[in-house]
């Protein structure tokens, strides 16, 4: 009989395969590759212009909900390919749908760049 692994083991192991994850993502899509530099360029420009904490953190979520948001995109486009790998209309859809969510994300992730940075570069 195998000894059940405890709580603290399963979290261990768990954070390993999310950091699996988080490297497979940024050694094979294209879109978070390119995300991830933007992140490191507000990354740099915040301590340039020296952002407020507020902003900090504001900055840190903007960033992480965009990634996560592409990380799953990815993940459903995988499923579906997975589930129906010849092109079929629903399925064009529901990618599309998952794609619409990255887009919205970047798009305000956009907006709120600048109301961080355009008053400090004016």
């Amino acid at each position: 009989m195998n000894k059940k692994e405890s709580f603290l083991q399963n979290r261990i192991k768990s954070v390993g395969y999310a950091f699996k994850g988080a490297l497979l993502l940024l050694r094979t899509e294209a879109s978070i590759k390119i995300q991830f530099v933007i992140a490191l360029l507000v990354t740099v420009a915040g301590f340039l212009f020296e952002i407020s904490s507020t902003e900090w953190v504001i900055q840190i979520l903007t960033i992480a909900l965009v990634m996560s948001i592409e990380g799953l995109n990815t993940a459903i486009e995988e499923i579906a390919n997975f589930i129906h790998p010849e092109h079929h209309k629903k399925i064009g859809l529901i990618k599309d749908i998952s794609a619409g969510a990255v887009f919205f994300a970047a798009v305000f992730g956009v907006i709120i760049g600048c109301i961080i940075y355009f008053p400090k570069l004016v």
